[in-house]
C-alpha cells in the first residue's frame, strides 16, 4: 500500500468514492479535489491542439499540401473508437494510473505491467517533447528568448539548443507545481485550459475573417512530396496522430475525482471531441487564411507565420502568448498523469524504489517522487539531444508509438474479454457499450495496429531528411525494442514476485 505520514478522513462528499476505492484494496491516499471541469481540463490541457498543432502543422502540410486536412477526421473516428472504450473502463476502475490498472484486471500482471511500463516511458518522453514547444513560440514573441544563437527553428543546432535550455526551465517549474500539490496544478491547469480555449476561439476567429480563398482549399494536393499521394498522405497523418493522444488523463486522475465513475468517462469523450472540432477548425481556417500555399513560408513557419501575417501586432503576440500557456499546462498535465502512473505502478510494488515512488506527501497530498523523476529524467533526455536538429523527430517517435502500443495493451485485451463474456455492471445507469461493445472495440484494435505501423515505418524523409544517423531512421522501432528490453529485466529482477494488491476478477461496477 502507499505510505503516507498522514491519512485524514475523507469529507463526507468524498467519503463514498473513498470507499469505492478501498473496495479494489487501496487505502484513499491522494486528495480528492478534482470536479467535473478540472478533470475535462486535465484531459484537454494534455492534448492541447493549440501545443501540439502549432509543433506539426508545418511538418503535415509540407507532405500532404493542404489535403492533409482529411487526416484529422480520419485520425479522430479512429481515437474516438478507443475512447469509447476508454469511457466504459473509467467507468469500471475509477483508480489512478489506468492504462495499467485496466490492463493488468483484464488480461493479468504481465500484460498490464508492460502496459503502464510503455506508457510511462512515452509519458517521460512526452514531456519533453511538449517542453520543447516553447522554442516554436518565444522566440516569435520576443527575440530576446532566443538565448543561444540566432536561427530559431527547431531545425537548426542554435533553435534545437535553445529549445533545450527553454524545455529544462519549464520542466523544473511543472515539477515544482506537480510536488507542491493537486489543488495547486488544477487551479493553473484549469486557468490555462481556459485561455487556451479562449486562444483557439479567437485564432478561429482571426484565420476566418482574413480568408484568403475558400473552404474548397481543403482539396489542394498541389504542395504535397512528390509520388503518389496516398504515401504523402500517410505520412502527414502522424501530425493528427500525434496531437489526438493523452484524452485518457481524466482517468489517470480518478483517485483525485469526485464521483469518477461518472465524471471520467464524460471528460474522456469530452476533451478529445472538443480538441478534435477546435483542431479541425484551426486548420481549415490557417490554409483558408495563408497569404501563400506554394512560397514555403507555410511549411517552415506554420500558423505562428499565418497569425504573425495577419495579426504583426501586439494582438499578435497576445495570441502567441496563449499558445505559451497552452504549452506550459500541457507539459504540466503530461507530468501529472505520469506521475500518478507510476505511482500507481510503485503502490502494488510494480517499480523499483517502490516504497519512494508510492509515498505520499502528508501535506501536499502528491506522490513527490514520481513527479521529481519524471522532470529529472525528462531534462536528462533533452540534454542528451542537445544539438540535434532531429530532437523533435526523434522524441516524438518514440514517445508516440509508446503510447498506442500501450493503448493496444488495452483494448486487445478488452476485445478477448468481450469475445468471453463482458459481465454488465450493476449500475445500469454508468457508462457502457453494451452490444455494441465487440464491433467498437474490433475496430479499434484494427485501427491501433494501423497506426503503430504508419507510425513506426523508418522513412528517411521524416527522421533523417539532413541524412541524420541510422538509429535515427530506425528511432520508432528501436525505441520500442529498448524500452521492452528494459522493462523484461526490470520485471525479472524486480516485479516478479506477488503484488501488494492483486487485481481482483471483472469487478462489476457498483453505483
Amino acid at each position: 500500500m502507499a505510505a503516507t505520514l498522514d491519512s485524514p478522513a475523507a469529507p463526507p462528499e468524498t467519503a463514498r468514492d473513498s470507499a469505492d476505492l478501498a473496495a479494489f484494496g487501496y487505502q484513499p491516499v491522494l486528495h480528492r479535489k478534482l470536479g467535473r471541469y478540472a478533470s475535462f481540463a486535465a484531459g484537454f490541457s494534455f492534448v492541447s491542439i493549440l501545443t501540439t498543432i502549432f509543433q506539426f502543422f508545418g511538418f503535415g502540410y509540407s507532405f500532404g499540401g493542404a489535403a492533409f486536412f482529411w487526416t484529422w477526421p480520419l485520425v479522430f473516428a479512429g481515437q474516438f473508437l478507443v475512447a469509447l472504450n476508454f469511457a466504459e473502463l473509467a467507468a469500471r476502475y475509477p483508480i489512478s494510473g489506468c492504462i495499467y490498472q485496466w490492463s493488468r484486471r483484464l488480461a493479468g500482471g504481465l500484460v498490464g505491467w508492460f502496459a503502464g511500463w510503455m506508457m510511462v516511458i512515452a509519458q517521460i518522453v512526452t514531456a519533453a517533447a511538449a517542453a520543447i514547444a516553447l522554442q516554436v513560440v518565444l522566440p516569435t514573441i520576443w527575440s530576446g528568448f532566443q538565448v543561444i544563437g540566432t536561427d530559431t527553428a527547431l531545425t537548426s543546432r542554435d533553435g534545437a539548443m535553445n529549445a533545450v535550455l527553454l524545455g529544462s526551465l519549464l520542466l523544473v517549474v511543472t515539477t515544482t507545481i506537480n510536488v507542491i500539490g493537486i489543488d495547486l496544478m488544477a487551479r493553473i491547469n484549469s486557468i490555462g485550459v481556459t485561455i487556451e480555449i479562449i486562444g483557439v476561439l479567437a485564432i478561429i476567429a482571426l484565420f476566418f475573417t482574413g480568408a484568403e480563398r475558400g473552404p474548397d482549399v481543403v482539396l489542394n494536393t498541389e504542395q504535397a512530396t512528390p509520388g503518389p499521394y496516398w504515401a504523402a498522405f500517410l505520412v502527414s497523418g502522424l501530425m493528427a496522430a500525434y496531437v489526438m493522444v493523452g484524452f485518457d488523463s481524466a482517468g489517470e486522475l480518478s483517485e483525485e475525482t469526485k464521483n469518477p465513475r461518472r465524471v471520467a468517462p464524460r471528460t474522456i469523450l469530452l476533451a478529445l471531441s472538443v480538441s478534435a472540432l477546435g483542431g479541425g477548425l484551426m486548420l481549415i481556417g490557417a490554409l483558408m487564411a495563408a497569404p501563400s500555399l506554394s512560397d514555403g513560408e507555410l511549411a517552415s513557419g506554420g500558423l505562428a507565420y499565418v497569425i504573425m501575417a495577419k495579426l504583426n501586432s501586439p494582438a499578435g503576440s497576445v495570441l502567441l502568448g496563449c499558445v505559451a500557456v497552452a504549452v506550459i499546462v500541457c507539459t504540466l498535465a503530461i507530468q501529472t498523469a505520469g506521475s500518478r502512473l507510476m505511482f500507481s505502478m510503485a503502490r502494488d510494488g510494480k517499480l523499483p524504489f517502490a516504497k519512494a515512488l508510492s509515498t505520499v506527501h502528508p501535506r501536499f497530498g502528491t506522490p513527490v517522487w514520481p513527479a521529481v523523476v519524471i522532470g529529472a529524467l525528462g531534462i536528462g533526455l533533452l540534454v542528451l539531444n542537445l544539438g540535434n536538429p532531429a530532437i523533435f523527430a526523434t522524441l516524438a517517435s518514440v514517445c508516440i508509438v509508446s503510447l498506442y502500443l500501450a493503448y493496444l495493451l488495452v483494448t486487445v485485451p478488452l476485445l478477448v474479454r468481450r469475445v468471453k463474456g463482458l459481465p454488465a455492471p450493476e449500475d445500469a445507469s454508468l457508462f457502457t457499450l453494451g452490444r455494441w461493445g465487440i464491433p467498437i472495440n474490433a475496430l479499434a484494435v484494427v485501427w491501433g495496429i494501423a497506426m503503430v505501423i504508419n507510425l513506426a515505418w523508418p522513412r528517411p524523409e521524416v527522421y533523417t531528411p539532413a541524412g541524420g544517423s541510422w538509429w535515427q531512421l530506425w528511432a520508432g522501432p528501436l525505441s520500442v525494442a529498448v524500452i521492452l528490453t528494459a522493462g523484461a529485466i526490470v520485471y525479472r529482477f524486480v516485479v516478479a514476485r506477488p503484488a501488494v494488491t492483486e487485481p481482483a476478477a471483472l469487478e462489476p461496477a457498483t453505483a
